[in-house]
């Protein structure tokens, strides 16, 4: 699609119809927020301990039948064990004291066999409390977390290649149709198991939309418009939504009509589909010249311009041409054709991997930061904004690479510097921790632009779908990696910043796309050169003269 950005320059940037696609699309991804982080309320683990049945024992025995334990230095209820009933009932009847007549570290323990007793002080039931994710089954719930995200990960590797072969609009929607239907059966499940079914179902959709939506407004918005779409406003939309769960969890504490709630705002945004066009670049490399002319001429009566006689002219002459090279021969597999594309794949994918579990990681550690989960959840998501920001910033005036490695190199260096702060510095700890979480936000943001500024158009969604499944993996992980603190405290922090550094020196290897064109075909793709000082390149120019820093 050669001189694109020139055909339909006669629109300009922002116009009415750029408008109603820049926030329909922003306004599609407002639910992804809450999808992608709901399991942090759904599935918490509330504080619980062995039930007691109703038995004639004294409140002195009541009061101590459930074990003290030591954990990370504090004195707590034992979760999964209690003194034997049958032996406690025997020496409350004998009107024995515990603690005076009876040494209760002598006295023989057994299992929760009666269920669990859950503090309500929070949550008024969750998941785990519904069905019992705790002790013995206590490895189902960061199962429950990465079920989401291995449906997330399917949903992301096929997503993208269908949207490449079916177009951009109809999987968008089909998506955010699959997260809202399954989202709202999920309410009815009456076991953990059909639980987790529904999850992984709702999961595919969830991610694949924002990605969908990501490329459709990258493709159809041109200039400066495109860059604050990409780098930031569709991530802020994200971040609007996640900022907005904490307060609708806050409000709903029953895990039932918490989800029937997230559920509702992905059916409301089926109606968007007319106002949502397909993009006019996809159509083009299909051959379908006269939609792709049609949504133009539509864009044109919005914008209130003329629009020429003849807009893609260039490719009249090669419709049937386009129908075969770009439609029938690309496929994932053509990711791995060149080495050029081959080494450019397999490096973002180490890097979209990294990214994920540290967001992930630390998205899904907030509700132990602090003693209100509501609390720490809204502050993890508002942290997001001026991550998103600074990553508009950077990529409108840094070069990519460098803004990466730095991000990195801040993110994981923080991370281990958790592990020095004395425990009556808390929150100094916790500023280290939310600033990690910054820099790898920015990095996530910034690296979606990255991504779709290093592919062509006819493998574009196939490309991010391919490295957003390597960053579902990255999600599927994290759960587990943050049990790792249950052998050292600060373990998890330790790995998310020892992959994050590493990470960071294989960004050199990547191509630099700050200030060129976005390539078209697979011979356009930009090639690997090594990191200069000034790192800003120099600004290269179209055919028509106009600097293409003024199109990215």
């Amino acid at each position: 699609m050669q001189d694109y950005d020139e055909s339909t320059a006669f629109l300009g940037q922002w116009g009415r119809f750029q408008q109603v696609v820049f926030f329909a699309l922003v306004t599609s991804v407002i639910p992804n927020g809450f999808g992608a982080f709901s399991v942090i309320f759904f599935a918490d683990v509330p504080t619980h301990h062995c039930l007691v049945p109703d038995v004639n024992l004294t409140e002195d025995w009541l009061s101590v039948i459930i074990p003290i334990e030591v954990i990370d230095g504090e004195e707590r209820q034992s979760s999964c064990s209690r003194y034997k009933l049958d032996v406690v009932k025997n020496l409350s009847a004998q009107g024995l004291i515990p603690g005076r007549d009876v040494n209760l570290t002598e006295l023989e323990q057994e299992g929760c066999l009666d269920g669990w007793s859950y503090s309500k002080d929070i949550y008024q039931s969750t998941v785990v409390s519904e069905f019992d994710l705790v002790c013995s089954e206590q490895w189902k719930q960061p199962l429950t977390s990465t079920i989401n995200f291995l449906g997330v990960l399917f949903g992301s590797f096929f997503s993208g290649q269908l949207s490449d072969w079916w177009g951009r609009k109809p999987i968008l929607f089909v998506t955010i149709a699959v997260q809202a239907v399954f989202g709202f059966a999920q309410v009815f499940s009456n076991s953990w198991t059909v639980f987790c079914v529904l999850l992984f179902l709702s999961g595919m959709g969830q991610i694949s939309n924002f990605v969908t939506a990501l490329v459709l407004g990258a493709e159809i918005l041109t200039g400066n418009v495109r860059v604050i779409f990409s780098s930031m406003a569709v991530c802020l939309g994200f971040a609007v939504g996640f900022m907005m769960l904490p307060l609708i969890a806050y409000c709903l504490r029953d895990w039932r009509s918490l989800l029937l709630a997230l559920s509702l705002p992905g059916l409301a945004c089926l109606p968007l589909w007319w106002l949502i066009p397909e993009s006019p670049r996809w159509l083009l490399t299909q051959g379908r010249v006269e939609e792709a002319e049609a949504i133009m001429r539509k864009a044109a009566k919005w914008n209130k311009v003329q629009a020429p006689q003849v807009i893609f002219k260039d490719y009249s002459a090669h419709v049937g041409e386009k129908k075969v090279d770009d439609h029938e021969q690309h496929s994932f597999f053509s990711l791995l054709k060149t080495s050029n594309i081959r080494n450019t794949t397999i490096i973002l994918c180490l890097v979209w991997f990294t990214m994920s579990v540290g967001y992930m990681g630390l998205s899904l550690n907030t509700s132990r930061l602090h003693a209100n989960p509501f609390l720490s959840c809204f502050i993890s998501a508002a942290i997001e904004v001026p991550a998103y920001i600074t990553s508009w910033l950077a990529s409108r005036y840094l070069p990519r690479r460098l803004s990466i490695i730095c991000i990195l190199l801040l993110g994981g260096v923080s991370l281990y510097l958790i592990q020095l702060i004395p425990k009556g510095l808390l929150n100094l700890a916790v500023a280290l921790e939310m600033m990690g979480k910054y820099s790898i936000t920015s990095g996530t943001s910034l690296l979606y632009a990255y991504t779709s500024e290093l592919y062509p158009t006819v493998l574009r969604n196939t490309a991010i779908g391919t490295c957003s499944t390597a960053s579902r993996l990255g999600s599927c992980i994290s759960p587990f990696v943050l049990q790792l603190s249950t052998y050292f405290k600060y373990l998890p922090y330790i790995v998310l910043g020892t992959i994050a550094i590493v990470c960071a020196f294989a960004v050199l290897f990547l191509p630099e796309t700050f200030r060129q064109p976005l390539p078209q075909t697979i011979q356009e793709m930009h090639k690997r050169e090594k990191l200069k000082w000034p790192c800003i390149p120099k600004k290269q120019h179209s055919k028509c003269g106009v600097p293409f820093e003024t199109k990215l």
